[in-house]
Parts: structure tokens; sequence; C-alpha cells
């Protein structure tokens, strides 16, 4: 009988600067969306798997935190060439296991290297205060890490948002606990591995593997200093109550529904194009994907010409697959919800099938017309390359249907009027606005982050806004003058 073979081997946690076999009560398969093949499994480690890679992170804070910050990121530096010289091989990972295109792929490993980048400069940015505060007394602040930390990564950037944390909260001095998502499990043991080939101490880094079980662990472990979170909103919320609940520092980023206002007077080309790429980008499963759009007033020629460009968007050739068969299933049944209600399907993404990929989890790009803001597909995160558009005749009124979500990541306008633009600058309810820019992402140093139900906690988890969150301020005032004379302020 011939024994079936998968492409990767099992995934292993990694502890101590070594992976590691946990024999865990149970373990997941691990699919490619590309496919629907099993390459790889992981395991659901629990409670006990946690502990060892604790306990290593905490072995090694101490000289890891007393190494100079100038030292520490030299290690950076070095990872950051090793990014670069392993580019295709970490783009393919990611490709494999998520199901972008290669160029997505590519790109999130590109941005990963501007987030180590970005990390290599924190001497520069986080110099300590002095000053004589008296006559022969000074007073100092320096930051100082806050120990072991952990970071609970989404699927949906397997290699990217595992960036946005590791290089600044291991720079400033404090050593990490990475849980990937247990879909895409792949590119973080590779990243270990280039860490240590950079030279990064053993401990420094742990990555363990699992579900439910080791974030709820993660969130209780009285060691763990620091929790940050990238997923839905609904687990964003349980994860930092839970966390808080347990006196540790949270940030908790979720989901989102990001509103596009396309006025009568955005230039047509222009616009498509963003607008088409904002909502199919990453199959559209990314937190600032444009995935609704307000027209406001006569847009009909835009709204063709967006439609012209999402049928060049082709599943299997630029446009990659969903995560899961079950991703695919609830997007497909949004878009025939919507339809059944009334929404006119302008390009319809349902049902298609990739040659050579039959299995695989592929849907087309959706344009959905006349939605109206009580409709499932207007209110829920679809998560998939699908624009549902809905018209209104003011700006006021497209303002109104943004603000009245319960999220608040992005929002964009596209006009070639700045009072508009300004206007929807000021009073658009999200943390981050893009004017004639579809994906409104910050770019190092700026922080990305949004408002209301798309982030819970404090500081950004990105930029210098996150400086604040892995480090705490340690105040010193010394005086070394007997002769002077003293005052209430000495």
């Amino acid at each position: 009988m011939e024994v079936e073979t998968v492409k990767y081997p099992a995934i292993r946690n990694y502890v101590g600067g070594r992976f590691v076999d946990d024999s865990p009560a149970s373990s997941l398969d691990v699919y490619s969306p590309l496919t629907g093949a099993v390459i790889s499994s992981v395991p659901l480690s629990g409670a006990t798997a946690l502990d060892a890679a604790v306990q290593a992170a905490q072995a090694a804070y101490p000289a890891w935190s007393a190494t100079p910050i100038k030292e520490r990121v030299q290690i950076f530096y070095r990872y950051k060439t090793l990014l670069e010289r392993d580019m295709k091989a970490l783009a393919d990972l990611v490709r494999e296991e998520n199901g972008k295109t290669y160029d997505e792929a590519r790109a999130e490993v590109e941005k990963a290297i501007e987030l180590t980048e970005f990390a290599c400069s924190m001497p520069q940015l986080i110099q300590g205060e002095f000053l004589e505060v008296s006559k022969g007394v000074e007073a100092r602040v320096e930051r100082k890490p806050l120990g072991v930390v952990a970071s609970i990564a989404p699927f949906n950037f397997p290699n990217m948002v595992p960036h946005w944390t590791i290089p600044n909260a291991l720079v400033l001095g404090n050593t990490m606990i990475l849980k990937p998502s247990e879909v895409v499990p792949l590119s973080a043991g590779k990243i270990a591995e280039l860490l240590k080939e950079a030279g990064l101490p053993d401990g420094v880094l742990n990555i363990v593997h699992g579900d439910r079980e080791i974030v709820e662990s993660i969130c209780d472990h009285p060691t763990i200093q620091a929790v940050s979170f990238v997923g839905s909103t609904k687990i964003a919320k349980v994860v930092y109550i839970r966390a808080t609940g347990n006196l540790k520092r949270c940030v908790a980023l979720g989901g989102a529904k990001n509103h596009l206002m396309v006025l009568p007077d955005a230039h047509p080309d222009m616009t498509a194009s963003n607008v088409a790429a904002s909502m199919s980008g990453c199959a559209g499963q990314r937190c600032m994907a444009g995935s609704t759009m307000v027209g406001v007033g006569a847009v009909d020629d835009i709204v063709a010409k967006i439609v012209e460009e999402a049928r060049k968007i082709v599943p299997g050739q630029n446009l990659g697959s969903v995560i899961s068969k079950e991703a695919k299933a609830r997007i497909e049944q949004h878009i025939t919800e919507a339809e059944a209600a009334g929404a006119k399907v302008l390009l319809d993404g349902r049902n298609v099938r990739v040659e050579g990929h039959e299995d695989g989890y592929y849907v087309g790009a959706t344009v959905v017309d006349y939605v109206t803001p009580d409709m499932r597909i207007a209110q829920e995160e679809v998560f998939g390359p699908v624009l549902a558009i809905m018209r209104t005749k003011t700006l006021d009124e497209a303002l109104a249907i943004e603000n009245a979500n319960p999220y608040g990541n992005a929002a964009a306008v596209f006009t070639s009027s700045g009072s508009s633009a300004r206007y929807v600058m000021d009073h658009a309810n999200a943390g981050m606005i893009g004017v004639n820019i579809g994906v409104p992402v910050p770019r190092e140093p700026f922080s990305f982050g949004g408002w209301n139900e798309s982030k819970f906690g404090s500081c950004d988890i990105t930029g210098k806004s996150s400086i604040e969150f892995w480090t705490q301020l340690k105040k010193t005032t010394t005086k070394w003058n007997p002769e002077s004379r003293v005052n209430w302020m000495s």
C-alpha cells in the first residue's frame, strides 16, 4: 500500500533556539488554498508547551535586555540582508500556505524588510531625556523593556504581521512568544531560522503553535507582560478583555468595513484602478480592503470603469485564492443574499474554477451595485474580493453611512476637489484616511492602527507609537553636591 506524503515536514514549536517536538494531544492538517491539498500538519499545543517557551524567554531576558541597543540592532541589520537574500523562498512559503499571488507574497516580504529597517533606527528614536532640574540635581528618563511579551498573528499576512511586532519588540530589549495562525504556520519557522542565522541569542524569540487554548494561556500566563493580537473583532475583544483582566498591556486589532467614497469629479481611470485593486488585492483578505464603495451623485461612468478593471482580475493569474473552503462558501453566500435582497450583481465571481487547481479555494472579483445599508453585505466584513456599491445624493449622506458602521480602520475619498477631500479628512470616523488612495496604509515611521471596533487598547502596533507599547519609563534623579543649598526641589 502506497503511503501518501506531504510536501513539508510536520510543524514543530521553536523554543530556546531549536525546533522541539511537543507531542500534543491533537494536530491539524495544513492545506494549501491554491490546490486544496494537505501540505503539512501543525501541533495544537497546550499550556505546558507555552510554559516551556516562556521559561526560555525568561532565561534569555536578563542578558538580552542588558545588551546595548546599538548592539541589538546589528543583528537586525544582518537579518534584513537575509530577508533580501531569501526573498523568493519566503514569498513562495506565503503563497503556498496563504494562497496569494507571487507578486503579493513578495510585496509582503518587502514590507517585512521595511519594518525591520525601521527597527534598526530605534537607537535614534529612543534617546533618553536629561535635565539639571535644580543646582547639582539631575533628572534622567530612559525607556526600558517590559520583559517577556507575546504576539498573536493572523492568517492573512503570515510573514508581514509577525514583523509588525518582532523587530520592534526585540530591538527594544524584550523577549517574545510568537503564536502564528494555525492555518498558516510555515512562514514563522523560516523567520526563526533566519533570525538565528543573523545572531539572535537562543530564547529571545520562541514560537508556540496552537489554537484557542494557546491564546487563552497567553492571556493568562503571569510572566507575559504584554500581548499584541491581530484578527477578527470578535476575538480581538475577547483577547483584550482577558489579557487586561490579567493586568497585561494589550493592543488588539480587529476587523473593518472600509468605505471608499467616490464623487463625480473623481479621475475616472485612477479611481477605477484604485477601487478595483483595493477590493481584490490579497483576495480581499485584509483589514484595509475597500470592500464598500459609496457613489455620491452621478458616478455611473466610474462604476462602469470599475467593472471593466475588475474583469481584468483573473483567478489563478493575478487573483489568489481565499484561505479555505469554508471562507469561499461564506463569501459566495454574501453575494447570493445581496442579490436576493435586490442588489444587482454587475460582475459575478461565484463558482469559478481554475484550470489545474480545480480543488483550490477561488472566488472571482465581484461587483454588486445598489446595495442598501441594511443588507448584511453592507454591514459585515466579507473578507473576499467583493465590492458592494451603495448610492447617495450627497457627501454628508455618504459620511453618515461610513460613520454609522461600528469599525474604524480606514475610509477614503476619490475627488479632484481639495475642499471635499479636506471635509472627509475632518469628518470620517476612522483612524486611517485616504485621498485618491484605496488602501491608505501608512508607511514607516507612521504607525498602523484604526479606531472604534477595529482596535482595542492604546498605542498602535507599528511605527513610533509602538515604542510606547513595548517599553516603560524609568525616571532617575541624582545629586552629588552636598555643599549646595537644599530646597524643595533638591
